[in-house]
Parts: C-alpha cells; structure tokens; sequence
C-alpha cells in the first residue's frame, strides 16, 4: 500500500508569500457548490448499504436495504435545491464551482448544465459520493479517468482541479499520474495554495469544512438554524478580510444544496453572499480562477 502525501506542520510559517489578487483585493472567496445527490451510497447502485452520511436524516446505513427516507433527503436537492442555489448567484451576478460527483451528473444533467451556462466550473468530486479508501488502486483511477471524460464532454476541456472529498492513499498520485490537473482540493490545512511537495506542477488549493453548510447535518455539533451559518462565515471573513491589508488570503465556502437549498436555510447564503459583495477589494472567485492566478504569479520552481 502506498504511504500517500507527505506530512507538513511548518508549511509558510511565519512568512507566507504575498498572494497579489487581482485588482488588489484583500481575501479571495470561493463557493463550492457539492453535487453529490444520486451518487451516494444505495443498494440500487450496488452497494452493500443505504447512505448515511450529510442529510437532514439522522439515521445509520442499512445493510442490503434501502432507506427511502434519506434517498429522499438528497432527492430534495436535486429537484429543489439546486435551482435555488443557482438563482442565489446569477441573481446577484456571481458564480461559483461545482463539485461535480460523476453519477450524480447522469441522475440530473439539467441543473449542471443550467450552472454552466451561468459561468460555473466543474471539478471532478470523484464518481460516486463513497469512501475511497474502499476501492483498489485499479478502481480509483478508473473513476478519475470517467470523470474527467464526463467533465471534457460537458464543457469541451479538461478539469483543472479534482476534490475526492473522501480521498485514499492514493488519490493524489493517481490524480497527478493522469495528467492536465492545475490542482487538488483535497486538502484542509492552510489559508493559501501551495505546491504539493510530491507531485512538482500540482498546486494545492485548501478547502474547508468549517466554513461548510455540512455542518447543519452533524448532530450535536453543527448549525442548527441560519444565523449561526451567518455568524461563523462572517467572523471567517472579518478575520481574514483585516489580516488580508497585509496577508491577502483564501476563503472556501462549501455548499450543498440538500442542505442550504431548503427554505429555511437559503436566506442565510443569501446574507453571506451580499455581505460578502458588500466589501470593497474582495475577489470572489472560481477555484480555477484562482489556480490559474496562482500559478502565474507563484509558479513552482521545480516544474519546467
């Protein structure tokens, strides 16, 4: 088994580079829009359980039987929620990325091709919404190569970056391996990109899970209504929007829209978007914006 990415507890340290956003801006702000519903786990799809992970339902797998009521959970975000997320952007003139689970795209192609045609970009988020430290090496890579197929016949180019989300050992390896990725989001520990020291040529573009709607799905530890979305993502950006006159950063929001989409917790994405647009000297951004902005103003030195 491969020992998988090298661990790192110094990264910049104490110096991080001067990321030089465009138009000077003090923080970029990337939305991430996960389309997951029809890619998790179900006997339907032949597996050996039902989902049971990120949904309004609290419930634990069932083996070899199906559990309607969490199908039904992700279903609402694919019927409702994504239109609604959808309309949160282009009503305001933005546009997000999505991470695009490959079955999930075959189950509704209609809500992604709506997001293209607003200006989202994709990035691969695995084929199906599964652990994949379950499949073999043989397996994994069978599913970045159908997933970057999907993607270059949807939009006519090759992805730029790729987010497992539930990555193995070798995930990185195998996305390097493939060839034409600019990056990997599979990644939680900085507020800036960096290079992967394994792989020269492959940036490193953290995502995040705190400043993430899945918390509303975790028991006991979550958001329980909006304003306490609104609240933590505010005081992310403050924090990061006054260290940003001498330190410009990055901020990930992830979202879901079987969580975010539902009536009751849309409002509070709409808060965080115009307050957000409210500032002057923000940036907010596509992932492939800002990998592309990255490597032209931060190149690594290794790669020729």
């Amino acid at each position: 088994m491969s020992a998988g990415p090298k661990r790192d507890f110094i990264g910049y340290g104490d110096a991080p580079p001067f990321a030089d956003w465009p138009g000077g801006a003090r923080i970029a702000v990337s939305f991430s829009i996960n389309y997951e519903e029809g890619g998790e786990r179900s006997i339907l799809e032949g597996d050996d359980r039902s989902e049971d992970r990120i949904s309004d339902v609290d419930v634990e797998a069932r083996p070899a039987a199906r559990d309607l009521n969490i199908e039904q959970s992700y279903e609402y975000g694919s019927r409702v929620g994504y239109w609604r997320l959808l309309r949160a952007f282009t009503d305001r003139g933005l546009t997000a990325t999505v991470n695009v689970v490959g079955r999930a795209a075959e189950q509704n192609t209609l809500a992604l091709k709506a997001m293209i045609g607003a200006g989202f970009d994709l990035m691969p988020h695995g084929w199906r919404w599964i652990d994949y430290a379950t499949l073999t090496e043989e397996e994994e890579r069978a599913h970045i190569a159908r997933s970057i197929a999907q993607v270059e016949a949807l939009t006519g180019a090759h992805p730029l970056g790729y987010y497992a989300g539930l990555p193995s050992v070798n995930t990185r390896r195998l996305v390097a391996e493939a060839g034409g990725f600019l990056y990997d989001s599979d990644v939680y520990n900085d507020d800036l990109p960096y290079w992967s020291p394994d792989h020269p040529g492959l940036l490193l573009m953290p995502y995040s899970l705190d400043t993430n709607d899945s918390k509303f799905a975790r028991a006991g530890n979550g958001y329980q209504v909006g304003a306490e979305f609104v609240g933590y993502l505010k005081d992310t950006f403050d924090v990061l929007y006054a260290e940003g006159a001498a330190r410009p950063a990055m901020m990930t929001v992830g979202l879901h829209a079987r969580l975010i989409g539902r009536p009751g917790r849309i409002g509070a994405l709409y808060r965080v978007l115009d307050y957000i647009a409210g500032h002057d000297d923000v940036w907010i951004a596509r992932r492939g914006d800002i990998a592309r902005h990255w490597q032209a103003r931060h190149p690594d030195p290794r790669a020729g």
